[in-house]
C-alpha cells in the first residue's frame, strides 16, 4: 500500500519553514492510536535524532526529497483523504513541519502529528491532534523525554508508551500515576493513554493482565497495519 512520491517539482530554495524533506507520502489504514482502522494519508518526514532500539522506520533517518509546502499539499490533495498524519522519523526536527500542519488544518484536514516527545510540541497549532511518545527505559532513549511537553497536551492529544516487557510497563504505570495522567484522561482533559508492545514481543497475555491489574485507564493497542500487511510493514 505504500505509495511512491510522484509529481515532485523543483527544490525549494526559500527558508526551511517553506519546505520539508520527505521520505514518502502514502495512503493506508491508520494502524495505531484511537484513530486506528481509519483510512489516512501519511506524510513521512526524513530525519530523527533518536535511536530507539526497536525502531521500525530507520529508513527514514536519511535521504528523502525536499518539497515545498505547496508540493506536499498537492500530493495530499491527490490522495483524496481528509485524515492526514505527519510522522517520521521525528517530524518536529524539521522547522517546516509545524507550518505544514497549520497549512493542512487551515485547508480543512484533520491532522495527526506522531512525535517522539523529545522536541517541543508547543510549536504545533492547537487544532492538531498530537500523538506523543513517552520513551520507556527499554527504548534506550528514556533520557530524551521532554517532560515540559505534558503542559502542552489537551483533550485532543494522546500519549503512547511502547513497552518491551514487564519493567517498561511498570515504569509507564509509575509515570502515569506520578504525573496524574490517569486523572487527566478520566477528567477528559487528555484524549488517551496508549500502551503498545514492541512488535514481536512475547507475553502479550501477561501485558494484558498487567493492564487489568493496574486499574489504569490505558488502551492496549497493537500495530494494526502489521497484522494486515505483515511485520515488514513500516510503522506509522
Amino acid at each position: 500500500m505504500k505509495g511512491e512520491l510522484h509529481g515532485v517539482g523543483r527544490r525549494d530554495g526559500n527558508a526551511a519553514v517553506s519546505s520539508v524533506r520527505i521520505t514518502e507520502i502514502f495512503h493506508s489504514i491508520q494502524g495505531e492510536s484511537t484513530w486506528a482502522g481509519l483510512p489516512c494519508t501519511f506524510v513521512r518526514l526524513t530525519g530523527c535524532p533518536l535511536r530507539c532500539v526497536w525502531c521500525d522506520t530507520a529508513y527514514a533517518f536519511h535521504g528523502g526529497q525536499r518539497l515545498s509546502l505547496d508540493e506536499v499539499m498537492q500530493e495530499v490533495e491527490e490522495r483524496g483523504c481528509r485524515l492526514v498524519e505527519i510522522t517520521g522519523g521525528e517530524p518536529l526536527v524539521q522547522p517546516g513541519a509545524a507550518f505544514l500542519a497549520r497549512r493542512l488544518v487551515d485547508a480543512g484536514y484533520t491532522v495527526l502529528v506522531e512525535t517522539s516527545g523529545a522536541l517541543d510540541i508547543g510549536v504545533l497549532d492547537p487544532r492538531v491532534h498530537k500523538i506523543m511518545d513517552l520513551k520507556c527505559p527499554g527504548s534506550g532513549e528514556e533520557h530524551r523525554n521532554r517532560w515540559s511537553n505534558l503542559d502542552h497536551l489537551t483533550h485532543r492529544d494522546e500519549i503512547k508508551f511502547v513497552v518491551a516487557g514487564q519493567e517498561d510497563f511498570e515504569w509507564a504505570a509509575r509515570v502515569i500515576r506520578e504525573r496524574r495522567l490517569d486523572e487527566r484522561v478520566r477528567a477528559g482533559s487528555l484524549g488517551a493513554l496508549l500502551v503498545s508492545p514492541v512488535w514481536g514481543s512475547d507475553g502479550l497475555e501477561a501485558l494484558a493482565e498487567q493492564i487489568l491489574a493496574s486499574g489504569l485507564p490505558v488502551r492496549f493497542q497493537t500495530q494494526l497495519h502489521k497484522h494486515i500487511w505483515g511485520p515488514d510493514r513500516a510503522g506509522v
